[in-house]
């Protein structure tokens, strides 16, 4: 065969391979193109739902509210799970509604509806400080404590700063005391042969630390560090309860026990059974209800669940938690 057969065949092969080399990359283009157009309308179908969802959750697109707040109302608080700082009961979330009821002036009366196992006792006072600073300060308008499956400790502490409170026959009320629960790991760690190390500056810096071995005087100071903030708890109680309270006859009134709504009505913990509903219709005297609570975002709600504090896990973990009205 000759040289000249060989050559132009050659060029035909070469030619052959930079056309499909060529094909392959303008495919390869094309489907990038095509994933960032996929990409782009998924990101804008993101960005709608997400426009849509934080629209429905807006307090702005709540019509129902702006109308009932154009006329006389019952105001609406919301104690709900635990009383602690960063949760959705925080004195802060609950402080600020409170002023919001109050200061609306077709505000007739505010429902704070509790339902709640307590918390912190900080927490607690200070919303109980907030509800008589702002009885005192607005002196036409009530404060109803409304109590539906529990209200116990901390939350009964808020509870007592109320005007009235009310509740169902078979709702938990009471538990006023403090606890503060804690883990001993010694023994553990001396069968599996693990030396801990703790270094401090100050006697009684390490004293609440789980895994070293308690000391008497320790335990009698801590015992009186819970002694006192329940005789906070009891003196506030008793401030906001007044003579209601059958204190004579029941010495364990204030000894940690929990009471259904109807004992509770017995013992002078409630005034009255009934619902939120009824107070706003019956006593307050206005029938439509407006909610002040503050709500969380469905950002605030989502990170929550998914992005837990690192610190408090740690802390439960390691077997300690602080003074708790629960």
């Amino acid at each position: 065969m000759s040289d000249e057969w060989k050559e132009p065949a050659a060029d035909k092969a070469e030619q052959k391979s930079w056309q499909l080399l060529e094909k392959a990359v303008l495919a390869g283009i094309q489907e990038q193109r095509r994933a960032r157009r996929w990409g782009i309308f998924f990101k804008s179908l993101t960005f709608v739902y997400l426009f849509i969802a934080l629209a429905l959750f807006s307090p702005a697109f709540d019509l129902q509210k702006s109308a009932a707040r154009g006329q006389e109302h019952t105001a609406l608080v919301e104690v709900r799970g635990m009383i602690a700082d960063e949760e959705v009961a925080s004195a802060d979330n609950i402080v600020t509604a409170l002023r919001a009821a109050f200061e609306d002036p077709k505000t007739k009366g505010v429902v704070l509806r509790i339902n709640s196992p307590g918390g912190s006792p900080v927490q607690s006072g200070y919303v109980y400080d907030e509800i008589r600073r702002l009885r005192a300060e607005h002196k036409g308008i009530k404060v109803y404590a409304v109590i539906t499956d529990l209200g116990a400790s901390g939350a009964y502490y808020i509870a007592s700063a109320a005007d009235e409170i009310y509740a169902d026959k078979a709702s938990l009320v009471g538990s006023i005391g403090v606890t503060a629960a804690s883990f001993g790991f010694v023994d553990a760690m001396g069968k599996l042969g693990v030396e801990r190390r703790v270094y401090t500056s100050g006697e009684h810096k390490a004293f609440l630390d789980p895994f070293q071995p308690q000391k008497p005087e320790e335990t009698q100071f801590w015992q009186g560090v819970l002694d006192t903030t329940h005789q906070q708890f009891i003196e506030s109680v008793k401030k906001g309860r007044g003579d209601r309270l059958k204190v004579d006859g029941n010495p364990e009134l204030f000894s940690g026990l929990v009471w259904s709504g109807e004992q509770a009505l017995a013992l002078g913990l409630v005034d009255k059974l009934g619902n939120t509903s009824f107070v706003a219709r019956e006593v307050i005297g206005a029938k439509e209800v407006v909610d002040y609570t503050v709500q969380e975002s469905p950002f605030d709600r989502f990170s929550k669940k998914f992005g837990a504090s690192v610190a408090e896990r740690l802390a439960l973990w390691m077997g300690f938690q602080g003074p708790s009205l629960r």
